[in-house]
């Protein structure tokens, strides 16, 4: 199992936003030595969602962006506003929820929101 955790420019200053990536030890209540698995050029990284591919959604000062489980970026979802927390909903949870600074949108994706 793997755990993840966000961090960065809102509580350090001049410290990269970045998500990390850290292995859970089979007692589930304890984790291993971090990495880093991905940092953010545009913005920050504040809301994050998984996919049930495992694949990590997350909102970006350019919009929403998705990474494989490995860090790769996949693509982006352009938006003309800040973006600071996504959700997927709707009865498949494939529709993805953005929120915006000034607005909330929605549209269909190819994919579906992993059930917590």
């Amino acid at each position: 199992m793997r755990g993840w955790s966000r961090g960065g420019t809102t509580h350090v200053p001049d410290y990269a936003s970045r998500i990390r990536v850290y292995p859970v030890a089979a007692d589930g209540r304890s984790l291993g030595k971090g990495r880093d698995l991905m940092t953010c050029d545009k913005g920050l990284f504040d809301g994050f969602r998984i996919d049930t591919a495992g694949n990590i959604w997350s909102s970006s000062g350019d919009g929403v962006r998705c990474y494989a489980p490995d860090g790769t970026l996949l693509g982006k979802i352009l938006i003309d506003e800040v973006v600071a927390n996504l959700v997927f909903g709707g009865p498949k949870r494939n529709r993805l929820f953005i929120c915006a600074t000034t607005s909330i949108r929605a549209l269909y994706v190819n994919a579906q929101g992993a059930a917590r």
